[in-house]
C-alpha cells in the first residue's frame, strides 16, 4: 500500500495548480487522469484581467493577476520554458465611441494597471481596425496543450501520475482515510472539470457545462503577431495558423463540434480580417461553470473529500490563487472566501 497525503483526480489547470501548491508545502500526492483533452487543453490560453466587452476589471482581478504572473513564470521554468509567452493583447475598437469609452475607463484607478492610456495605431494591413486598438497590460498567453503535456511528463518522471480514468467503485473510505487501488490518502481533491457531474460524491446541482468552440485557420497574408480581440479572440499559433474563439453555447451539452459554431466563428473572422484564409481545424471544450459564476472550493460532507471546480472562462487567471485558498483551507483550517465556498449551495 502506497501512502500519500493527497489523491488528486483530474489534471486541467485546477489539478496542476493544486499539485504545485502541495509540492511547495512538501506534501505527497498522486494524480489520476486518463489524458483525454479537457477544457484547459482546448482553451485559447489568454490570461486576461479585463472584461473586454464592457471595459471593466474581471472579478478580483488585481488579486488573481498578482499571484498568477509569478506562478506561471516559475512553472514555465520548471518545465524548461515550453509554454509561456507575452504576445501583446489588443482590443479592436469598432468605432470612435469605443475609443472614447476606453480612454475614460483607462483613467479609472482599478483599471490603470490593465488598460493602456493611448490608442494603438493598426500596423497590420490585413486586419480591419480603422479606429485602432486598446492594449491590455498584465496579460499573457499560455500554450495550454504544451503546458499539460509537459506537466504530465513531469509527474510521470517522478511516478506521481496514473494515466487512467478514476473508478469510483474502487474508492473505499474508512477511519478517515481513502483507499483507492494500492494508494491510501487522507484527502482527495476532485478537479475533473465538467465531468464532475458524473461524480457520485458531487451531490449539488450547481454546475452547468458550457460548450465553447474554436476554429484554427491558416492565412499566409495575415502576418499578425499579436492577440486580437474583436467578436472573438484571434490568437497567433505560428506557421501562419491562428486560433479563433470561443463561442459560448447556452444549453448545448452535445459532445461534438457544430456547424452553427463554425458559421459563427467564420463570420467573425471575415469581420476581423480582409485577406484570404482557410479553416484547418475545429475543436470544442466543455467549460465547468457555476450558476452564480463563481468557482466552488471545499468539502460537501466534511469527510476529507474536496472539490476544486467551476473555474469557467477565467480559470487560468484564477487557479493559482484559488489553489492556495483551497490548500490553506485543508492544511491549516483557514476559512474559504464565502464567494467560492461550496457550502453556499447547501439547501
Amino acid at each position: 500500500m502506497k501512502q500519500v497525503d493527497y489523491i488528486i483526480v483530474g489534471l486541467g489547470i485546477a489539478g496542476i495548480t493544486a499539485c504545485e501548491r502541495l509540492d511547495e508545502l512538501g506534501r505527497s500526492f498522486v494524480v489520476f487522469d486518463p489524458g483525454v483533452m479537457n477544457a484547459t487543453g482546448t482553451a485559447g490560453g489568454v490570461v486576461n484581467p479585463v472584461v473586454l466587452k464592457r471595459f471593466t476589471p474581471a472579478w478580483r482581478a488585481p488579486e488573481f493577476i498578482e499571484v498568477a504572473k509569478p506562478f506561471y513564470r516559475r512553472l514555465n521554468d520548471t518545465l524548461k520554458g515550453r509554454f509561456l509567452d507575452n504576445k501583446p493583447l489588443y482590443r479592436i475598437f469598432a468605432n470612435a465611441q469605443e475609443q472614447n469609452d476606453w480612454m475614460v475607463a483607462s483613467d479609472s484607478p482599478v483599471l490603470v494597471p490593465f488598460l493602456s492610456a493611448e490608442v494603438v495605431t493598426n500596423r497590420y494591413p490585413n486586419v480591419q481596425a480603422p479606429f485602432g486598438y486598446g492594449e491590455v497590460h498584465n496579460s499573457f498567453h499560455i500554450d495550454t496543450v504544451s503546458m499539460i503535456r509537459a506537466y504530465r511528463d513531469y509527474l510521470l518522471s517522478s511516478g506521481r501520475l496514473m494515466s487512467e480514468k478514476f473508478d469510483f467503485e474502487k474508492l473505499q473510505t474508512s477511519s478517515g482515510e481513502h483507499h483507492y487501488g494500492d494508494h491510501l490518502a487522507k484527502y482527495i481533491i476532485f478537479s475533473e472539470g465538467s465531468s464532475v457531474i458524473d461524480n457520485p460524491k458531487f451531490t449539488y446541482g450547481c454546475l452547468i457545462p458550457k460548450k465553447g468552440e474554436y476554429l484554427v485557420i491558416r492565412s499566409k497574408d495575415l502576418k499578425c503577431d499579436a492577440i486580437l480581440k474583436g467578436p472573438f479572440f484571434m490568437i497567433p499559433l505560428g506557421d501562419d495558423l491562428y486560433q479563433v474563439g470561443a463561442t459560448f453555447a447556452h444549453g448545448d451539452f452535445s459532445r461534438d463540434s457544430t456547424e452553427q459554431g463554425k458559421a459563427m466563428l467564420e463570420k467573425a473572422v471575415m469581420k476581423m480580417i480582409i485577406c484570404d484564409f482557410e479553416i484547418v481545424d475545429q475543436t470544442y471544450g466543455m467549460r465547468p461553470t457555476i450558476k452564480d459564476r463563481r468557482p466552488i472550493l471545499g468539502s460537501i460532507k466534511g469527510d476529507g473529500v474536496f472539490f476544486f471546480n467551476g473555474l469557467g472562462t477565467r480559470g487560468l487567471l484564477m487557479a493559482p490563487l484559488l489553489s492556495k485558498w483551497l490548500i490553506d483551507h485543508i492544511d491549516n483550517d483557514v476559512d474559504l472566501p464565502s464567494e467560492v465556498d461550496i457550502k453556499r449551495f447547501e439547501s
